[in-house]
């Protein structure tokens, strides 16, 4: 079953892809699928794919998945998934996008958190794909403080553009838990429970959004 539902999602999204979706700029992030909360709880269902990580937006320690959408960017609405992955919830956000997806990706432009952020793997992407991740500065190690005080006015700036431009995939996350409380994943009891009830709900919201 979860294998069908997958493929019903993969479905979705290449052969119903709105027209208005800007297919040089992607927005990434993820959100966790939550199985159970706290700090000192370790799970007990779907372990075969399920981890112990940890919600910085929630500041929530949690047992389940991570749900990864890279999303095409849509002028004044949510965006367009291109790509749904899921991953167990330890796993780090760049990683799983450097093994899954970053060598499909061309000529474009993705808007993302500090996380993603990798100077040197990003500058090769860019010369070999055409591929330009912009992420908000993160502070860099070691550098003088003068240098940080001199360009701090326009790293500021240039991080609260690109949060500006990436905020919609926050948007999106909201808008897909607030139709199918997808978050919320307490009741499942085995392993293809989880990947119905998480591949499920997608679906049912992507066709929503299509139709």
């Amino acid at each position: 079953m979860s294998e069908a539902i997958s493929e019903l999602v993969k479905h979705l999204i290449t052969f119903f892809k709105p027209e208005d979706c800007d297919s040089m700029t992607s927005l990434i992030d993820s959100m966790p699928i939550i199985t159970c909360a706290g700090k000192n709880k370790t799970g007990k269902v779907a372990t075969e794919i399920a981890t112990k990580g940890y919600c910085s937006t929630k500041n929530m320690y949690y047992f389940g998945l991570k749900l990864h959408a890279l999303a095409f960017r849509r002028e004044g609405t949510i965006p367009f998934p291109e790509m749904i992955l899921l991953s167990s919830a330890e796993e780090n956000d760049l990683t799983v996008l450097k093994r899954e997806a970053a060598d499909s990706l061309i000529n474009r432009n993705i808007f993302a958190d500090k996380i993603y952020s990798d100077f040197s793997y990003w500058g090769n992407k860019q010369q070999e794909q055409g591929t330009t991740m912009l992420t908000p500065v993160k502070a860099i190690k070691g550098e003088e403080p003068v240098i940080t005080q001199r360009e701090k006015a326009g790293r500021e700036l240039f991080s609260t553009a690109v949060s500006k431009v990436r905020q919609p995939i926050e948007a999106f996350f909201n808008w897909l838990n607030e139709k199918t409380n997808i978050q919320r994943a307490m009741k499942v009891r085995s392993t293809s429970g989880l990947l119905v009830h998480t591949m499920g709900k997608i679906a049912i919201a992507l066709i929503y959004l299509i139709f």
